[in-house]
């Protein structure tokens, strides 16, 4: 993890996502992603010389109608003294059941960022940090482009003025095989999705056009971070 963790305390300073006092709501989806991040950020706190509080928050969607096992995040946070909250939701049931959505991920999104936003202001905290890595801003951005005709991407920093909320993406240094690589080695436990739609999302689509790429023309998705940086491409 010390690896990751240096991705991200570059990422903090370079685009000042933590300030002293920042009461900080990690969502914590299970997946590798949000466990490194939180991880990450428990373990900055120790040496990165600005004090600053963590709460974690995990929205459980309903999936079929199942409830899922947050246990061993829970354990985990419990040892790296984060307080920590699962929050039941029906989001799955309304997306897949009671809309019956053609595209259930766009949706599914927005309930999502709608309840987290909601959970960060009433366990009082002022920041929203996201497990979006480097991978993930090369993959958006050409979803963008190929999907919507438009470039653009997340910011590593947005302020949400109506909620006076500010999310930040301290993972945005961070490629996906090397997040991976430090959650099974760190032994950090990660609890599957269940959605039903899982791996078969335009994202995924996305990702592996992405790894074909890579293989045909070696250093493309490196290439298209750094157009996105100097072009300042949504205040990269």
């Amino acid at each position: 993890m010390q690896r990751i963790m240096g991705y991200m305390r570059k990422a903090i300073q370079e685009y000042e996502m933590i300030r002293p006092g920042d009461r900080i709501a990690v969502g914590i989806s299970g997946g590798k992603d949000s466990v490194a991040l939180v991880a990450g950020l428990a373990g900055l706190r120790r040496f990165i010389g600005v004090p600053f509080e963590l709460v974690g928050i995990t929205l459980d969607p309903g999936w079929n109608g199942q409830r899922t096992d947050y246990g061993p995040i829970e354990r985990m946070c419990e040892n790296m003294g984060v307080p920590y909250h699962v929050l039941e939701t029906e989001i799955g049931p309304i997306v897949f059941e009671a809309r019956g959505e053609s595209n259930p991920c766009s949706l599914c999104a927005r309930m999502r960022r709608g309840a987290l936003h909601d959970a960060a202001k009433r366990f009082g905290c002022n920041k929203i940090a996201l497990g979006h890595h480097y991978d993930d801003a090369v993959e958006t951005f050409v979803m963008n482009l190929f999907l919507e005709g438009r470039i653009g991407c997340f910011s590593p920093v947005t302020y949400l003025s109506r909620k006076d909320l500010t999310m930040i993406r301290p993972l945005i240094f961070a490629p996906e095989r090397e997040v991976a690589s430090a959650v099974r080695k760190a032994g950090y436990p990660v609890v599957k999705s269940k959605c039903p739609v899982d791996g078969s999302t335009q994202r995924e689509w996305t990702k592996n056009w992405l790894r074909q790429m890579e293989k045909e023309h070696k250093g493309i998705t490196k290439r298209l971070f750094g157009a996105m940086k100097r072009g300042h491409v949504s205040d990269w």
